[in-house]
């Protein structure tokens, strides 16, 4: 069997097993199986596979049509340009969290020398994301999840980035000291909702999605204790659900410690981040 024949055969499972851009996830893991680049299955699509690499292909052809994540095949999901790990213990990094760190990174470099939050770090995509393109900053990340930790550990060592990670349930095991920026991509889903979701979803971690009954658990509970740990003038950044602006502003609002509000929209035009600074 040679690489064209193997993709489009993966292509016809995927896809009549209705998984999304099953030509795309068909090449991306043959390219894993076979550990080469795009360019490699281009130019030598005519080149013969080996049973073996035919055996593992379409093992894995097999678990995406159950509802396995790519990611959590190739353990790999790129994100502002780095390559970062990721497995089943992590909410796999959506291109709309690029909104939120582009938005911190501007606000970041107003300033000498920044110290960051990221709570509910994961796989520390934001943390690291910021630490990497604001070198001056210092950046903590924090996380409940011990083998979430790992995964963000295990990025900041393999990406070079000097970011210190704590476990922590939010606040909890946080010194009381002043932060310039505070951010965050909480769990926001709603927990009656999660059963809806795609089997694919489905499959990410729940603690990484459950924002409780209305899906503002984590907002209301930042909220209410980021005033302690945020100066005068500082920032704190949300990433919200499409539908979650106007519930979200009026926590805010509701507090009287913030102010100049604002919401930026995702690459689809949805409402996706929010700032908002210390009274």
């Amino acid at each position: 069997m040679t690489i064209k024949e193997a993709i489009t055969k993966g292509m016809i499972m995927l896809k009549s097993n209705n998984i999304e851009s099953p030509k795309l996830k068909a090449r991306l893991l043959l390219q894993y199986v076979l550990d080469k680049p795009r360019q490699y299955i281009i130019v030598y699509d005519n080149k013969e596979i080996t049973k073996k690499q035919q055996w593992e292909y379409f093992i894995n052809i097999e678990k995406i049509t159950k509802g396995i994540p790519l990611q959590h095949i190739t353990h790999r999901q790129e994100f502002m340009k780095m390559d970062f790990f990721v497995d089943e213990n992590t909410l796999i990094p959506r291109p709309d969290t690029e909104i939120l760190v582009e938005e911190v990174i501007k606000i970041s470099k107003r300033m000498i020398k920044p110290k960051i939050l990221d709570l509910c770090t994961g796989s520390g995509i934001i943390a690291i994301s910021l630490k990497k393109n604001v070198p001056n900053a210092e950046v903590t990340g924090i996380d409940i999840s011990e083998k979430a930790l790992e995964v963000a550990n295990k990025n900041a060592q393999k990406l070079n980035a000097d970011v210190k990670f704590i476990k922590s349930d939010l606040f909890e095991n946080i010194e009381r000291s002043k932060f310039d920026i505070i951010v965050s991509n909480p769990p926001y889903i709603k927990k009656e909702e999660i059963k809806k979701l795609s089997l694919e979803v489905q499959k990410e971690p729940e603690i990484a999605l459950d924002g409780g009954y209305d899906g503002l658990d984590f907002y209301r509970r930042i909220l209410e204790d980021a005033i302690n740990y945020l100066k005068t003038g500082s920032y704190l950044c949300f990433e919200i659900g499409y539908n979650q602006k106007d519930d979200v502003i009026k926590l805010i609002e509701e507090k009287q410690s913030y102010k100049k509000t604002y919401c930026k929209k995702d690459l689809y035009g949805c409402d996706r981040v929010i700032i908002t600074q210390v009274i």
